[in-house]
């Protein structure tokens, strides 16, 4: 019966509301500081990138979005996926359904078709955003992300917003709630760029660079509110193998 009770759109769109609802009081009653502080005249002109974060750090990203920005996101198939989809509507942000993983599981999670979407949201100037890990296997990037960035050419910026006051959960992505009347801190990390004709070995290192870029911003986000990161303990940052052509820093 629950479940049942779960899967009516009708209540999954009243829990969608009250998500929206939440992220809204959090934001309206908090106080964030950004970094670098100029972070929109500094993405500006990039515009339209791929923003990349971690699971489990996903729930206020969008207090990042530059304003007027238009935004896509992507989002899983399951059923918990629909009600952050319903949520993101609302934020005005346009969902992509679909997920990463390994190359067998993309074909049944609707991820090559997922990857199209993204490909033509980014082309027709909207910002991509989307976790870098795969599913359960929490701050290890995937290669999905890389591949996104070599065929649009857009590109990857690690992001992390957090808050001084949370609930930080027991689940394998540490995922954190952020609660109303807290100090907050957004943090973009520096750009990745993954050039058309990248070998596998340059792949390979644009992928250790988004690991170490989003282990960064959120070892400096949590670092900003007199806090640590609930997930670095299980995951230390990797240096980045990254050559200095990889990449480029603002």
């Amino acid at each position: 019966m629950l479940r049942k009770i779960g899967r009516s759109r009708f209540v999954r769109s009243m829990l969608a509301r009250l998500a929206t609802g939440y992220l809204r009081l959090v934001r309206a009653t908090s106080r964030f500081v950004t970094e670098p502080a100029d972070l929109e005249a500094r993405i500006g002109p990039e515009l339209p990138v791929i923003a990349a974060m971690w699971h489990g750090q996903h729930l206020m990203i969008h207090y990042a979005w530059p304003k007027g920005a238009r935004v896509s996101a992507l989002i899983s198939r399951h059923g918990d996926g629909e009600i952050n989809a319903m949520a993101l509507e609302r934020l005005g942000v346009t969902p992509i359904r679909g997920s990463g993983g390994s190359p067998e599981k993309m074909r049944k999670r609707g991820g090559a078709l997922a990857l199209r979407e993204m490909l033509r949201a980014l082309a027709g100037g909207s910002t991509m955003v989307l976790t870098a890990d795969i599913p359960k296997v929490s701050r290890v990037a995937g290669p999905g992300i890389v591949a996104l960035a070599q065929r649009s050419g857009r590109p990857i910026y690690p992001v992390a917003v957090v808050t001084s006051r949370r609930i930080d959960l027991n689940s394998w992505d540490h995922a954190s709630i952020g609660l109303p009347f807290s100090r907050g801190a957004i943090v973009v990390g520096d750009p990745i760029r993954v050039g058309p004709e990248a070998s596998p070995a340059d792949l390979e290192a644009a992928r250790l660079a988004v690991e170490t870029g989003l282990n960064e911003v959120h070892r400096r986000a949590f670092g900003l509110v007199g806090s640590h990161d609930p997930g670095a303990i299980a995951h230390p940052p990797k240096p980045s193998a990254l050559p200095a052509s990889g990449s480029a820093r603002t």
